[in-house]
């Protein structure tokens, strides 16, 4: 499947930094990506590709900055939160005008937890999230929800393969890809952390609460949500703050990303599984919310939620370019415009108010609020 918009942002990239970083999560076709571009234009320049979980490229790299100051061209590290030392040199070679160099670094990790890269390659490195599949690109919003976007497990030939794809997903990322970042968690506790967040999904999260049930620490379990988050597995919405006499809520919300990996973690096949689940309102919500978040290409730092103490509040409010956006997600028929809608509204000072629900048409709710459906949203966006 070609990925042209995330083809497009790399160019792009390039034309302001001489290196772009391509970080997501594992399996999601950052390789796949990466060797696409390097076909279109592998006749500009010489390529050279280390892929750091081969054995021998990293032996190749066992004295860098020997190895690296010969080349010149595309240079492309994959996997580079497995060796974050090269990243001081990379500042050193990319200073150097006379190398020619420009580099396209791959990673299964965001760069707060690979911290060397912010702050050594300041103001020469573009980051790029690559997600798994959008429905811009498969056009199949149903198998998209509930199979999830990574490639393999969209594109398998039955749900069940499928299926059995995600649970091994799941089995490889906690016994090896987590250890692989240095970080020394036993598998079975943060299975069993993850299982239970899974009923957390699209609500306040309590780690008091969450604490008390595994017997673990305040500050273990935000070190746990932590790793999620990096890994791209979670997302966390911050609480939106307005200068208000109203209580709001102060504490994040968080959802799975990819609705698969949620599906998998509830035992959920197939779409009969799905339709008799009672996560099914709280499945569909997470899916718009992540879909509509991607489709405006809001960074974390863009979307929030808003909530008080009586009650009132809005599921997403996305803050980019100036316009205060704020989507309500229903899994109804019939959206109707709700007390709630029109305080936040009032007190949030918003320039729209948009009600996404599974359905087909599009219509005016009050002056500024439309209700809209997902797959007519994603498609006008485009």
């Amino acid at each position: 499947m070609q990925r042209d918009l995330f083809n497009q942002l790399i160019i792009k990239g390039f034309k302001v930094n001489p290196a772009v970083a391509l970080l997501g999560p594992r399996q999601c076709g950052k390789t796949t990506l990466a060797n696409m571009y390097i076909a279109e234009h592998s006749n500009d320049m010489p390529v050279h590709y280390f892929d750091l979980e081969k054995p021998s490229d990293l032996a190749r790299l066992q004295n860098p900055e020997l190895v690296l100051q010969q080349l010149e061209g595309l240079i492309v590290i994959d996997e580079i939160q497995r060796l974050p030392e090269l990243f001081p040199l990379l500042r050193v070679l990319i200073d150097n005008q006379t190398l020619n160099q420009y580099y396209l670094i791959l990673g299964s990790a965001s760069r707060e937890l690979v911290q060397q890269s912010s702050e050594t390659l300041a103001g020469r490195i573009q980051y790029l999230e690559l997600t798994p599949f959008q429905f811009n690109e498969t056009q199949q919003l149903e198998k998209l929800w509930l199979r999830g976007g990574f490639p393999r497990a969209y594109l398998a030939k039955t749900n069940d393969i499928s299926y059995d794809w995600r649970q091994n997903y799941i089995r490889t990322y906690l016994e090896q890809d987590i250890p692989n970042l240095g970080i020394t968690i036993p598998a079975a506790n943060l299975r069993r952390f993850w299982n239970m967040l899974a009923h957390y999904h699209g609500n306040i999260l309590n780690t008091s609460e969450l604490g008390r049930s595994l017997n673990l620490s305040h500050n273990t379990i935000r070190n746990y949500i932590d790793i999620l988050i990096h890994t791209f597995m979670i997302r966390q919405l911050s609480p939106w703050f307005e200068n208000l006499k109203k209580r709001q809520v102060k504490s994040p919300k968080i959802y799975f990303r990819d609705s698969g990996i949620y599906h998998t973690l509830h035992n959920i096949h197939n779409k009969k599984d799905l339709w008799i689940n009672p996560k099914l309102g709280a499945s569909w919500e997470g899916f718009a919310l992540e879909e509509v978040i991607r489709k405006h290409r809001a960074d974390p730092e863009d979307c929030f939620f808003w909530a008080t103490h009586a009650h009132a509040e809005l599921d997403l409010l996305i803050t980019k370019d100036g316009i205060k956006r704020g989507f309500e997600f229903k899994f109804t028929e019939q959206p109707k415009l709700t007390k709630s809608m029109k305080i936040a509204m009032a007190d949030l000072n918003l320039d729209e108010l948009t009600v996404i629900y599974p359905g087909e048409h599009t219509f005016p709710l009050a002056e500024n609020v439309r209700a809209c459906g997902l797959e007519d949203y994603l498609t006008l966006l485009a």
